[in-house]
């Protein structure tokens, strides 16, 4: 066996050696060859592929590749080693298979898709179905042109046939750094065919946590752009985050597959922007002020709470019949008389109005009838008299144009999204009583912050939706590609609303409902946004299997779900085995100082300061509140130098030691984590209490501690089999 070993760490070293030679000559050719700066057409285009044939070389040097399948079509004579990597490269002469397949190509499925056995294995190609048999599957590491690993996955002529999970979990094992990474070389079978979906189709992934969701969404990117080089563009494509940390957390992932140009943002920053509009941040952190940080644990929602009812397809409803009712009552009620003799009859720009500009959006409707009235009023000017009749008439025209533009609806979507809500003065031909179907209480505080100017993110669906049915599509280009992300997050509204902006619905929709600990604004079920597509439109996928935590960490995280919410949503771990979940009571043993709050302190800083101890690159401090975790941190800044305060406003996550309320870290993952408080004074018995436990528990990687008074929630008890107690020195 070790032979075997040894001798296949031959074979890949000296075939690495000839790929690196091959690659030089490729690249010294083109870095010999003349840059041209000229300004004919075909001469830049071929300069333009050079160049980029110039980085993708220099950066295929590094990794050239990262696995090997071995693969005999039924129509061919001989099995083909086929290399497959992040970037594919043909060989300097002609051959038969490229120097390097991109992970992208179709035979490359194979990779991900064969899971071993002797059955003849197929893929699609553009030619159509192939079939062939797999010899070999074997995955390698390559840093900085050495290689440093070499694993059979699958090897026919051997005795055991079965796909190993051995160079994934050695894979999941290495340690976080602050940002995400791509997975090329360990993308599973249930990935992959998320990845290769068809375009045209509105996503929707269920995932578990750690089950890779986000950096599939990425890799889905990168191969779209590839199977559709030409009907999408990357500069047509967007990525939402939840917000501008996690976008700088992933920012590294899209890159390291070669792919640049793709828009990233939040949704209130593209939205506010859209409308050209500021959102305060302070309104945002008064939202989850309101919901994380209120005694007493998370207020009711219902079907009433404002984020959740502006965020449903009623509201929808509510604005359609609003801007229809503005729209049939827009052209004032008498006719146009610019001065004294000369009049443009009422029925005549009902005409223009109703029937030549009917194909216009509202907003763009009034804009041609108005330039249709201002050139009916430069032909009367012609007719004038004398030159001092056309001066004062071209006067009082200009006054009166003016004035009877004036009279039309005021086609603005704050001002109208004020007046459904009763907040300013009313449109004559609207109801005074405001719709049925808004709640007293929605209408009442929206009423309210309205006339005070304040917007809150609930806000902006419905501003855009107005927007669009008085504007349409003003840019008129549409998103090739969408990508949410926590989606669960996500209103039925929003989705409804971008899809207004892209083509297709091509939607990647992913997030994990037992993660939903925005509930007042999200949904509570995918169905919510399930109904909004045709069933030939949309496609739901799950993600079961876990690869972030280790299986203590997921088994105990798994029964938090069981026991406090009930869910069935549960993740299959890898079988990576660690060090089990830690329960520490305070003043265990270990605490600093005499009083109740010193030893909370204490146990936090031991804590702390025995994983940081370890080789771990990110340590986090979970707190149950903001103003808990302003206040560690304050105290723990005198022992570790550099600890961070993630408070909601930073733009960068920077690794290392965090300190962070429980509720910012959804889409973080980290080495080690200590859930501080994790006891029923800071988590109450309710399914949102487990959720927000579960999501701080799915952060840890490799070790998970929980630090709590003694009352532990019924949640916590029901797993204490998967557990340990007290300080590793006191075991």
């Amino acid at each position: 066996m070790e032979d075997n070993i040894q001798s296949a760490y031959q074979e890949e070293e000296s075939r690495l050696n000839s790929a690196l030679t091959e690659i030089d000559t490729v690249l010294e050719k083109l870095r010999n060859t003349p840059v041209y700066t000229g300004h004919e057409f075909t001469e830049q285009a071929l300069e333009a592929s050079r160049e980029q044939k110039r980085k993708d070389l220099a950066k295929l040097r590094q990794e050239p590749y990262f696995g090997r399948l071995d693969f005999q079509g039924n129509d061919e004579n001989e099995r083909k080693a086929l290399y497959i990597g992040k970037i594919g490269a043909d060989r300097e002469q002609v051959s038969d298979r490229p120097l390097v397949i991109d992970w992208r190509a179709p035979v490359a499925s194979l990779f991900y898709s064969f899971t071993g056995g002797a059955e003849p294995a197929s893929y699609e190609a553009p030619e159509g179905l192939i079939e062939g048999l797999v010899y070999l599957k074997r995955n390698v590491v390559i840093r900085k042109e050495i290689l440093e690993r070499v694993a059979d996955t699958y090897n026919r002529d051997s005795d055991g046939p079965a796909v190993s999970d051995e160079f994934l979990v050695y894979r999941l094992g290495e340690n976080k750094d602050n940002r995400l990474r791509d997975i090329v070389s360990t993308i599973q079978e249930e990935q992959d065919k998320i990845i290769r979906a068809a375009k045209n189709t509105a996503l929707i992934i269920q995932g578990v946590a750690g089950s890779g969701k986000t950096t599939v969404a990425l890799h889905r990117l990168a191969f779209l752009l590839y199977q559709y080089k030409d009907q999408v563009s990357a500069e047509k494509m967007i990525i939402f985050a939840p917000n501008r940390m996690f976008l700088d957390y992933i920012s590294d992932v899209l890159p390291e597959l070669g792919v640049g140009n793709i828009m990233q943002s939040t949704f209130p920053d593209w939205a506010a922007q859209t409308l050209g509009l500021e959102l305060p941040e302070q309104n945002a952190t008064e939202t989850l002020n309101r919901w994380f940080e209120a005694k007493g644990g998370m207020p009711e929602i219902t079907e009433e709470t404002p984020g959740r009812f502006k965020g449903s397809t009623v509201l929808m409803e509510i604005i359609e019949s609003s801007i229809k009712l503005l729209e049939v009552n827009s052209v004032p009620e008498e006719d146009f008389s610019p001065w004294e003799g000369a009049v443009l009859r009422r029925s005549m720009i009902l005409r223009w109005h109703n029937e030549e500009y009917s194909p216009y959006p509202p907003a763009k409707r009034k804009e041609r009838v108005m330039a249709r009235i201002h050139r009916w009023i430069e032909m009367e000017l012609k007719k004038s008299s004398s030159t001092a009749a056309m001066k004062d008439h071209k006067k009082k025209g200009a006054q009166r144009e003016k004035a009877y533009s004036a009279k039309w609806p005021k086609y603005d979507p704050l001002t109208i999204y004020k007046q459904i809500f009763r907040a300013v003065k009313l449109p004559e031909s609207w109801p005074v009583d405001p719709p049925e179907a808004i709640p007293a209480s929605v209408l009442k505080e929206t009423a309210k912050e309205l006339k005070k100017g304040i917007l809150r993110e609930e806000d902006l669906p419905p501003l855009l939706y107005i927007h669009y049915l008085l504007n349409g599509n003003e840019g008129g280009d549409r998103f090739d590609h969408v990508v949410i992300d926590e989606a669960q997050d996500f209103s039925p509204f929003q989705i409804a609303v971008l899809d207004l902006y892209v083509r297709g619905h091509s939607f990647t929709i992913l997030g994990d409902l037992s993660q939903g600990i925005h509930a007042y604004k999200g949904v509570h079920a995918w169905a919510e946004m399930q109904t909004l597509f045709a069933p030939e439109h949309t496609a739901y996928h799950a993600l079961t299997r876990s690869y972030r935590s280790t299986m203590e960490i997921i088994e105990f995280a798994n029964g938090i779900l069981t026991s406090g919410v009930g869910s069935s949503l549960l993740a299959v771990p890898v079988f990576r085995s660690g060090n089990p979940v830690r329960l520490i009571s305070y003043g265990e043993g270990q605490a600093v100082g005499s009083s109740a709050e010193s030893g909370r302190i204490g146990d936090v800083r031991a804590a702390l300061a025995a994983l940081s101890g370890r080789e771990y690159r990110t340590v986090a401090v979970l707190t149950r509140s903001l103003r808990e975790a302003e206040e560690l941190h304050a105290v723990l800044t005198e022992y570790f130098a550099d600890i961070h305060l993630i408070d909601g406003s930073m733009t960068e996550y920077r690794g290392g030691l965090s300190v962070l309320p429980v509720y910012l870290s959804k889409g973080l993952e980290f080495d080690a984590v200590i859930l501080a408080d994790a006891d029923l004074d800071h988590y109450g018995s309710a399914a949102w209490d487990a959720k927000l436990m579960y999501v701080g528990c799915t952060r840890a990687l490799h070790e998970l501690w929980l630090l709590h008074n003694g009352g532990l929630p019924a949640y916590v008890q029901a797993t204490v089999g998967e557990t340990v107690s007290g300080w590793p020195n006191a075991e």
